[in-house]
Formats: C-alpha cells, structure tokens, sequence
C-alpha cells in the first residue's frame, strides 16, 4: 500500500495570521514527502541501443589485475560484476562467486595458450561466494576486500549465512546514514540463497538484504534483511530484489526477479523506497499492477516472462532522458545458445508498459576450449563511467558444458573464461 498523504484537522481559524502559518507548514510537510510517481508520456519516446563497441581499456584493466601475482590472496576472476561510485573518487566493484590465487602466463602443461590458476601449492583453486574490489580514481585497480580474521584464509568479505548458503551482492549506493544526516554510508543490495541441488545448484532463493559499509573505510557494519521469502513455498515464484537500481522522484525504484528452474526467461517485479531509506524495511513497497502495497506477496510482473519476453536471472536498468531503459540477456533460446546475446526494453515509468524486445547485441566472447560451451551473461550498467554519451556496459563469462560437467576445470584452464568484459553502447531511437 502506498505511503497514505497526511491528514490534518484544523478548527476554524479566527485570524488570517493563523491560515497563512497554518498554509506554510503544510507546504513544508508535502515539500518533504517524494514526489509523485514518474510518468507521463509527453517528453518520452522509445529508446533502444543505437550501436556498440568493445571497451578495451576497461576489460584490459582487470585482466591486468587479475594476473598480477604481487598477492595471490586477491581476486583473480569473478561473476555478479557490479559498481558504485564512493564520494572520494574511488570505485568499488561487487562480485559474487570470486577467485583468488596465482595466474600461470601461458603456454600451458599442453601448450594451450591460455593463462591458468592454481592455488599457491599447486592444488585446486577455491571459490569464494563474494569479494570486493577498489579502483582508485584514476581507475587502476588496487586492492581486493575479503573476510576472515588474522590468520585466517581469506573468506567471503560478506560472510555466508549462519547454517548455511551464500549472499551475492548486487545493486549498491552512497546515502545519508539516517535520514538527512550529512556522514555517508555504502548501501549494498545482498541475495541470500542456501543450498540446493538439481535446477537450484546455484541456490534457493531465501531473502534480500542490505549490507551497510562505513566511509571512508569500508568496514562491514551489519546486514539488514528487507524482503523475507521463506513464506513462499514454490521457490521459482520467490522474488529477490536488487537486480537493478533507478532513482527518481526522491524514490529508489527497485528491480527484482523471479528463479524459474529449467526456463531461460524470469519475470520482472517492482518495489520502492523513499531516497535514503534501503535498510528500513517497513518503507518498502512493492507494485501490484495498480497501486503500492506494503507486502512483498502483492507484487506483480511489470514485465512477464513467456511469449518470447521476460528477463535474465541479472539485467539492468538505466534513465535515458524521460525514458526508462532495461537491457538483459536475450531469453528466446535455450541452455548457452540463450546466454550469448542482449537485447533491450523501454517504458516511460518503472512500473511500465515495457515495450520490446528490442535489438540485439551479440558480445564477443574470449576464445577456448569447447566454444560453443562459452557464455556472455548479466549485463550490467556502471553510469558513473558514462563517456561522450556512451553507456559502459559489463558482461560476464562462464563455461557452462552439458548436464553434470563443471565448470571449474575449464575455468582455471583458461582465466579469460570467468573475467568481465566491457562495451561502450550509444542509445538511441526505437524503431
């Protein structure tokens, strides 16, 4: 349910100097409150991706980083790639599953042209379920935040949850500590997932949280949760929220997505948050095809999988004027041949109609192994690195192989396999 307007009851005022206090602080109050829903269609057209180009300074970036040995306690590879920019300059980018350890320059045992990783004896390399990455400002990447104490391997910078399971951190941005307050904190949107096998061997969806990290030192304060699933029983029908971020109108509008097993397509939902207010629970609100509810059950799809439409289980949105743009993996194929191209919706509000999709981006992929077996997935936005109007944009890479091979084996045989990529994209009119 939406936030109610504030009602006042006034006795007939016997002086005008009482009517114009009175007019003054209701002026004050409703000047506090967000403004209404954006929308309207006056100023708003279609937007889609007008062109694109590899980005190579940004992707060579972090294959720099990644295959510097200095430390071999820092990442080496990731997926889940995600940015916010701090107020000092600096960038912090959000991964989820992440290695660490030492890269081997190729040639390898077999001549493969490729670099490796190993552990720093040799052994298997292990997998951490999130780290944290500082770019300085001149964008070099210097140094990787884990967890674990003094003495410890490093571990999940947020630690997996009690009993277990993991959390992979998406969305994340700079707000007040409290409401108006002028010292910042770091907002990060967390999905917690436990354990499971078969269609859910990435995790059965269990909850979104919010991290909070200090500034400047970007120390883990606590982790809220906001949006409760364990009620739900079908786990496909659980929504997590933080897929993608968009502020307007003093509102944070919030993406989140359904985990349908065995289907490439997920459907998109909606929640809010007055601006500033992500860790208080009680003032989200969720979209239910006509008005805003205070129960994450009463949200609907603003944009339904099924009919060659839906999303990816990662996609991003991003303002382009008075249009709202959404760019996910293509869902119209099946297994991998569906995890290579982007395509793009637009609509003139969060809540929609979205109207696509539209165009395709067909992202290059690195060369290996069994290439048909090489995926491009989880497009993300980083506005902050906007350049002469054109957007930057990350894509992940993975091997994914047929039913029961993992991916691991392939994944430190060749560590361009699991490394983001980038492409500058322009947007444009939709056709």
């Amino acid at each position: 349910m939406s936030r109610p307007p504030i009602t006042r009851r006034t006795a007939v005022a016997a002086s005008v100097s009482s009517l114009v206090a009175l007019a003054a602080l209701a002026t004050l109050v409703v000047r506090a409150q967000p403004r209404p829903d954006p929308g309207g269609t006056a100023a708003c057209s279609g937007r889609t991706v007008a062109s694109w180009s590899a980005e190579p300074a940004v992707t060579g970036e972090f294959a720099r980083y990644g295959n510097d040995n200095t430390r071999v306690d820092d990442w080496t590879g990731g997926d889940g790639t995600h940015s916010v920019r701090l107020p000092d300059g600096r960038t912090l980018w959000l991964f989820s599953d992440t290695y660490l350890d030492r890269i081997h320059p190729p040639p390898g045992p077999l001549g493969e042209p490729y670099g490796r990783r190993t552990s720093d004896t040799g052994s298997t390399p292990y997998l951490r379920h999130n780290t944290v990455v500082v770019m300085s400002r001149s964008g070099r990447l210097e140094r990787t935040l884990t967890g674990g104490g003094a003495g410890q391997a490093p571990g999940a910078f947020f630690p997996d949850p009690a009993g277990g399971g993991w959390r992979w951190p998406v969305r994340a941005s700079v707000q007040s500590r409290t409401p108006g307050s002028p010292r910042k904190v770091v907002r990060v949107l967390l999905w917690n997932r436990a354990p499971g096998t078969g269609p859910w061997a990435f995790g059965v969806p269990r909850s979104t949280e919010v991290a909070t990290l200090s500034l400047p030192g970007l120390r883990l304060e606590g982790i809220t949760e906001v949006v409760g699933q364990a009620s739900v029983t079908d786990p496909g029908r659980r929504v997590l929220y933080g897929a993608a971020t968009a502020s307007a109108g003093g509102w944070t509008y919030v993406f989140g997505g359904d985990d349908r097993p065995r289907t490439p397509a997920s459907s998109a939902y909606l929640a809010r948050v007055p601006a500033g207010r992500l860790a208080r629970r009680a003032d989200w609100r969720f979209w239910d095809g006509e008005r805003w509810r205070r129960r994450a059950g009463s949200a609907v799809p603003v944009l339904a999988a099924g009919g060659g439409r839906g999303v990816g289980s990662a996609f991003t949105v991003v303002r382009d004027g008075a249009a709202w743009v959404l760019i996910t993996t293509a869902t119209g194929g099946a297994g991998a041949d569906g995890m290579n191209a982007f395509t793009s919706y637009w609509s003139c509000s969060p809540q929609g109609p979205w109207h696509g999709p539209n165009g395709r981006i067909m992202p290059p992929r690195p060369p290996g192994d069994g290439p048909r077996h090489i995926t491009a997935y989880n497009p993300q936005a980083h506005p902050e690195f906007t350049a002469s109007g054109r957007l930057l944009l990350s894509y992940d890479i993975n091997w994914i192989g047929p039913p029961g091979v993992p991916p691991d084996a392939r994944l430190n045989a060749n560590v361009d396999l699991y490394r983001p990529r980038f492409l500058r994209v322009r947007l444009g009119p939709a056709r």
